[in-house]
């Protein structure tokens, strides 16, 4: 019997390569040779016969029928259940809400010491006092001795940090070129935000899952831990500026309604314009998306510089932002300066828009879930809009006209809107004036002589806006809009799955102030405190492994932009190297979730509100050459205060850092590590699908010993949906095509945070029983993958279990099947 057997393969296999023969020569026979006829009888007999063979080979070298029995045999003993889509969100939520309030803990201690730290130092102006500047450390001079401010700093790679060389024991301070690193009042403040390094490694203890933690001072330091060595510019040029942040402007300042005048009269010509339209730019820089802002220039009448935005007030994004930069850019000088109509004009807006805005904007941080035919989830931290902290720019090279009386009319006596004042150009001929109207109208004036000075003097309009929160001691918590982590991987493996958008972070940051009696009064901010959270940190927690095979978890913010989705793309090749692409972190979420015609999730999740809602999705898999056409069901709810497979948490006890999510498994179910925090509904999950697939194998290596394999049959695996897997070699990699087909890099990213995999997704919406088939060309290798779903059944009920795939190869054809398992 196994001789004729044998035989019946081979004969099969010489009958299935014919059919490959005639099916692969059939287009080009047919265009040499257009004038003969085929009945469609015949092709279909080909199309059929072809189909028998490929369904029989597949079905083998799967092992689909045999877990398909072993389901069946273990129906009795499991339960299945559907998954209430409010109530998973709700759990969710709850998770991301106890998150984030660890790490608003940790960042509360950092300013409780601060401020502490300066209530008890006295200013000494002599003060002598040695710290390590970040780009001083470990470097020595020409005779071998280091540097001034420099000294021995440990550094060793860390895998929490990026594997970046870093000091866990130790803060350091980074100084922009600009500023003089041993002023008296830096060496004051960096004595007194040496207490602390000691908050810094008490955080990290307490709650392992931090990043960066830092201070940044209103002098213009930085103190960052861990300590890390800092890497100037290509001129050695150290141009970052912790003050000019948006983390530092935001936790600073309070949500603010921005009107920008500038002078283009004839007088602006030359280099005075030149600094005028920096300094706009420098303005624009410093307000984010919480912030609304319009541009207007006068001379002799008063012209907005975008007409689209006449007599309103825009959102202060990055599109906004830019565009209103080209504009700028744009401006020439004619005619005599008349600031009496600007002025009416700008306090027009300003007193017409605060009612609407300060009921509209309200500053929240946003996250989604959406669960495969069930879920949608919505964060938000509690905070208020613009609440009217209005102000006007006024950019000129003088006032000569008799303005007194358009204050009278629209700012007095309440003086509602402050006015800063910033003189361009040399001459000091107008200086009384400007400065009149800044200090009578809580403003603040400065006078810009060159390029050099605008960023300094720009920045001294947040300090004053920041006065009314540093006297009331307003510690509002802030969190920022999503930003991409300064150290990227530059791997390739990033453009194989849609895990961009997880190297974005956003950060938590909360102001710091004067305590002193004799300072009270004057509102000093001291500075403002903070840490980075990767958004990959809050993904994690979604119940990646419930919410089914096309679920998927996104985070946006309160004005609807994307900071984390599977279909956010926020990087691109530049040649070898990643970069950002161009306004990556304000995509809407209609962009991404483009079926959602009439706003109506959007609208409601922006809203913080709690419902759910149904949409009819054509996503795309494959990169883009396969549609699906799914239904979704979003649920979604609010988070007050505001994945991968993970089956144990490894981060929250520095010692279990070094155990693999599989190594953490078996130690916690052997008991030899007990306090490890490990999802037990997922473990017995995945113990479930190990019991019963285990036949699997023993199938498998019975083809491979007992019965002569096709040629071409190359893998044949399986995976479950609590992110087993179990694979069998059916080809050695001297004879295997498909090479990269289920690397150990594969592997590893199979069932991540944003999707499942292909071959998985394709199972879930096939006949289960059937296989499909689709091609593979991976840079002129090209392959074919088969794939197909197993189910169980319970009480009525059915749910997809698993399912499989085939690999083959037939060199002589240059075609190759692949099959694999799917569960």
């Amino acid at each position: 019997m196994p001789g004729l057997q044998g035989s019946r393969m081979e004969g099969r296999t010489l009958g299935t390569r014919k059919l490959l023969r005639i099916v692969g020569l059939f287009c080009l026979w047919v265009a040499a040779q257009a004038q003969m006829k085929i009945p469609p009888e015949t092709v279909q007999q080909w199309a059929s016969l072809f189909s028998v063979e490929l369904q029989e080979l597949t079905t083998k070298y799967s092992g689909s029928q045999l877990l398909q029995k072993k389901l069946k045999d273990v129906e009795s003993i499991i339960r299945i259940m559907e998954v209430n889509g409010g109530e998973l969100v709700k759990d969710y939520s709850d998770e991301i809400e106890r998150m984030l309030g660890s790490k608003m803990k940790s960042v509360k201690r950092l300013a409780e010491s601060a401020e502490d730290a300066d209530l008890y130092h006295e200013y000494n102006a002599t003060l002598a006092f040695d710290y390590y500047n970040s780009m001083m450390i470990n470097t020595a001079d020409e005779d071998g001795n280091y540097k001034e401010l420099g000294g021995e700093f440990p550094l060793e790679e860390n895998e929490h940090f990026n594997n970046l060389p870093v000091n866990t024991q130790q803060s350091n301070i980074q100084v922009p070129t600009n500023v003089y690193n041993k002023d008296p009042n830096i060496l004051n403040a960096i004595y007194n935000s040496e207490a602390l390094n000691d908050v810094f490694i008490s955080n990290f203890l307490k709650d392992p899952t931090l990043t960066w933690q830092f201070f940044g001072s209103s002098t213009g330091f930085f103190r960052i831990y861990p300590g890390i060595k800092w890497t100037p510019d290509s001129n050695g040029v150290a141009a970052f500026d912790c003050r000019n942040r948006n983390w530092y402007i935001q936790a600073a300042t309070s949500p603010k309604d921005i009107i920008i005048m500038v002078d283009i009269s004839g007088s602006m010509k030359g280099l005075k314009m030149t600094i005028a339209k920096h300094t706009i730019n420098t303005i624009l820089d410093t307000l984010g998306e919480n912030d609304f802002v319009n541009v207007i220039a006068y001379t002799d009448y008063v012209r907005y510089v975008e007409p689209c935005f006449r007599g309103t007030l825009v959102q202060a994004d990055l599109d906004n932002r830019e565009h209103f930069k080209l504009l700028v850019e744009e401006l020439h000088v004619k005619g005599e300066a008349k600031l009496k109509n600007a002025m009416k004009e700008s306090f027009k807006i300003l007193n017409e828009v605060c009612v609407l805005l300060s009921s509209s904007v309200d500053v929240r941080w946003l996250a989604g879930l959406m669960v495969s035919h069930l879920t949608c989830v919505q964060v938000r931290a509690n905070g208020q809009g613009s609440m009217c902290n209005q102000a006007i720019m006024l950019i000129t090279d003088g006032a000569m006209e008799d303005f007194e009386s358009v204050f009278e009319e629209f700012n007095w006596p309440d003086r509602k809107v402050r006015v800063f004042t910033y003189l361009i150009g040399r001459e000091m001929t107008f200086a009384q004036n400007t400065k009149w109207i800044a200090c009578n109208n809580k403003g603040f004036y400065t006078h810009i002589s060159t390029l050099a000075d605008v960023q300094e003097n720009v920045m001294e309009y947040l300090h004053v806006l920041s006065r009314p929160m540093v006297i009331n001691h307003d510690h509002d918590i802030i969190w920022t809009e999503a930003y991409m982590d300064t150290v990227l991987p530059n791997t390739k493996e990033l453009f194989t799955t849609k895990a961009q958008s997880l190297l974005l972070m956003t950060s938590v940051a909360m102001p710091v102030f004067s305590k002193k009696k004799e300072t009270l009064s004057h509102g000093i901010l001291l500075g403002v405190v903070g840490s980075d959270v990767p958004l990959m940190e809050v993904m994690k927690l979604a119940p990646r492994y419930m919410l089914g095979a096309h679920g998927y978890a996104f985070l946006l913010n309160n004005n609807g932009y994307i900071l984390a989705h599977p279909d956010l793309r926020p990087l691109y090749k530049d040649g070898k190297k990643l970069k950002p692409k161009p306004n990556y972190n304000s995509v809407d979420l209609s962009e991404v979730e483009w079926e959602d015609t009439d706003e109506m999730l959007r609208t409601a999740m922006v809203k913080g509100e709690t419902g759910s809602i149904s949409l009819d999705v054509r996503a795309s898999v494959d990169k883009g050459k396969r549609p699906l056409f799914l239904v979704n069901n979003y649920f979604y709810t609010n988070i007050d205060d505001t994945p991968f497979r993970t089956y144990c948490e490894t981060d929250i006890d520095p010692a279990h850092r070094k155990y693999s999510q599989l190594q953490a498994a078996i130690r916690y179910l052997l008991g030899k590590e007990p306090d490890l925090e490990c999802d037990e509904l997922l473990l017995q999950q995945t113990l479930f699908d190990a019991v019963v697939t285990a036949p699997l194998e023993a199938y498998w290596n019975a083809l491979m010993l007992n019965d002569r394999v096709e040629p071409g049959m190359e893998t044949a695996f399986l995976g479950t949906r609590a992110g087993l897997m179990r694979l069998m070699r059916y080809a050695g990699v001297e004879t295997r095509v498909a090479k990269k087909f289920l690397t150990p890099t594969d592997k590893d990213n199979l069932f991540t945070i944003d999707h499942f995999p292909l071959w998985y997704r394709l199972a879930v919406e096939n006949t289960p029983g059937r296989f499909l088939y689709y091609p593979v060309n991976d840079k002129g290798v090209k392959y074919v993958i088969a794939t197909t779903s197993v189910t169980v059944s319970s009480d009525g009920k059915t749910a997809m279990a698993g399912g499989q795939c085939f690999t083959g190869n037939n060199p002589k054809q240059d075609q190759v099947l692949s099959r694999d398992v799917v569960k």
